[in-house]
């Protein structure tokens, strides 16, 4: 029941085309390399974008591009105009919610803990390096998934940012939920 409360938060990068993470392929010794176990990559024309997102047992909540580099600055506009926009959106007291963010330095800023402090929002404890804990990681997956059933790649990063919204927009409520009701799962899975 406790969960139900949280607002889970975080950013993720979506490429255009293709993943820039590393690929593993399992050969025998000796064996040359095919072209099956071989991916092209992309050296222009890729692209991506950065985004923030939230999410709540009320379903998904804003959605942000993120332009360049996040900091501390950029990160306490984010949660004035967008975290704030949520709740909004969500019809509920801001004291409903507690706001979960991981440890990254720009959410532990000087900056961010004065706004958190001067807004009175109320702030998970999150222990570091767990991104196997929070749901929203497997929004972000799922929102992947979505964009890669498109029949075509993005024209560029603007097409690829209008289906990040169109996609983001269309997760149900009831995997929202989902998600959250997984999380005591996770915990014990750690524990």
């Amino acid at each position: 029941e406790d969960f139900k409360h949280v607002i889970w938060s975080d950013e993720t990068k979506i490429n255009r085309i293709g993943s820039d993470g590393r690929q593993w392929v399992w050969k025998r010794a000796g064996e040359q390399l095919s072209d099956c176990l071989v991916s092209g990559t992309v050296n222009f024309g890729g692209g991506s974008v950065m985004c923030w997102g939230c999410m709540s047992w009320d379903g998904v909540g804003e959605l942000v591009k993120i332009d360049g580099k996040m900091d501390s600055d950029l990160y306490v506009d984010i949660l004035e105009d967008d975290l704030l926009g949520s709740i909004k959106k969500w019809k509920k007291p801001r004291n409903h919610f507690i706001f979960m963010h991981d440890n990254d330095p720009k959410h532990t800023s000087k900056a961010a803990k004065a706004w958190i402090k001067r807004r009175k929002i109320k702030v998970m404890v999150w222990p570091a390096q767990s991104p196997d804990l929070n749901p929203i990681e497997h929004l972000w997956n799922y929102l992947k998934e979505r964009l890669r059933e498109y029949a075509e790649p993005p024209k560029g990063v603007l097409d690829l940012w209008e289906r990040i919204q169109v996609e983001w927009h269309k997760i149900p409520v009831e995997f929202c939920r989902k998600l959250i009701e997984s999380v005591p799962n996770r915990l014990q899975a750690v524990a």
